[in-house]
């Protein structure tokens, strides 16, 4: 069965960081650019980040630009969301999903696979 796998999610203080894993099962990310996207509860999706398949090309969202950074490690088939300074707003379940386009998007509509997500929760 073909998935993404979302992991590291946690309640976390402000000002505190965690790091998020997106890891397949029944494929390798080799030939997906991969996003991630959040959602708060009552809020519409939100793209966060990207990354192609070639690692050189990743955008983000301006709420993140300079907190969030986004990789990926083709032997260990994962990419890896690195989230620091957090804030309360930064609250909501965290989806990656692939593209086999290869290039990096945040638009939503053009991933294929999607993860079931994990919730990160911003709180004193």
């Amino acid at each position: 069965q073909v998935q993404l796998v979302e992991s590291g999610g946690a309640l976390v203080q402000p000002g505190g960081s965690l790091r998020l894993s997106c890891a397949p099962s029944g494929f390798t990310l080799d030939y997906y650019a991969v996003g991630w996207f959040r959602q708060a509860p009552g809020k519409a999706r939100e793209a966060v980040s990207c990354i192609s398949t070639d690692h050189d090309n990743t955008d983000h969202a301006d709420s993140v630009k300079g907190r969030f950074s986004i990789s990926r490690d083709d032997a260990k088939n994962t990419v890896y969301l690195q989230m620091s300074d957090l804030k309360p707003e930064d609250t909501a379940v965290y989806h990656c999903a692939a593209t086999p386009l290869r290039v990096c998007s945040l638009n939503a509509g053009e991933y294929r696979y999607w993860g079931q997500g994990t919730q990160v929760t911003v709180s004193q």
